[in-house]
């Protein structure tokens, strides 16, 4: 009797961990707590590099202890509930299957710099620098929005595309460093010293950016400059393509699923629910 009640408890738990179900309230108001404090800890974290009074400082350090404490006890009732997320496997590998997952190292590693202290004696430039880890608790949006989700599934389905078409891009700005400090280095050996030079211009240029800091001044130089420059607008956009195309296919295949659940799904033309 006693382990059925200690499992509807566990059940219940892990109902409310995860992402809502419709009519679950319960549920819903604890996403919306945690994307709350999520937003609260990006605030507490800005606010850490200004200057402040005493009292406004203690206080964002409490506001800072609190949403941890809360994320800390997320994490162990994920821990916990792990089996329940991996029913195949034993609750010893249901639980270190979830410790090592993306989204459970993010948990973990956004929680981590608020303990260190208390268990590693640390320099206080080192723990500063720690500190910035807890912008990572800004992926956690992931579980309760849909948008970051379809994200991670488009970049891990295009994955393969997106990578070779950074490597053409990253080939290309390789050799537009070499000849733009063969071009420029006789003429301009203060600022085109070495290859390395070359690259920072070799990115300005094929993004378009063009700070001006660093430029050519000599014809061939220039020359070079017109035709990475127009390169560069075609290249440097393939991986936006390759994005836009994967979200997309996403979308097609969410609706595509909508209509097979017999679920209302939306005109292409006016963009009105098809009953």
């Amino acid at each position: 009797m006693k382990m059925n009640t200690w499992l509807k408890i566990k059940c219940r738990v892990f109902e409310i961990v995860e992402i809502a179900k419709p009519g679950d309230v319960v549920s819903k108001i604890f996403d919306i707590i945690i994307i709350a404090l999520i937003l609260i800890s990006v605030v507490v974290v800005i606010e850490s590099t200004v200057k402040v009074d005493i009292k406004t400082e203690r206080f964002f350090q409490a506001l800072n202890t609190f949403t941890v404490i809360v994320f800390t006890l997320e994490y162990a009732a994920r821990i916990w509930t792990a089996d329940l997320l991996h029913p195949d496997c034993t609750p010893g590998k249901a639980r270190l299957k979830y410790i090592f997952s993306g989204m459970a190292i993010i948990d973990l590693l956004a929680i981590l710099p608020f303990y260190f202290p208390y268990f590693i004696p640390m320099n206080l430039i080192v723990l500063r620098t720690l500190r910035v880890l807890r912008l990572l608790r800004v992926f956690k949006f992931n579980r309760y929005t849909d948008s970051l989700s379809t994200i991670g599934t488009v970049l891990k389905e295009r994955g393969y595309q997106l990578i070779s078409s950074i490597f053409v891009v990253m080939v290309l700005m390789v050799i537009a460093s070499v000849l733009i400090y063969t071009f420029e280095n006789p003429q301009q050996p203060e600022v085109f010293q070495n290859a390395f030079s070359g690259m920072w211009w070799a990115v300005a240029t094929l993004t378009t950016v063009g700070y001006g800091d660093i430029y050519p001044i000599t014809i061939a130089g220039k020359i070079f400059s017109a035709i990475i420059a127009l390169l560069g607008i075609g290249l440097v956009a393939i991986p936006t393509g390759i994005i836009s195309a994967g979200f997309i296919e996403q979308i097609e295949t969410k609706h595509a699923q909508n209509e097979e659940h017999g679920e209302k799904c939306y005109c292409p033309y006016c963009g009105k629910k098809i009953k």
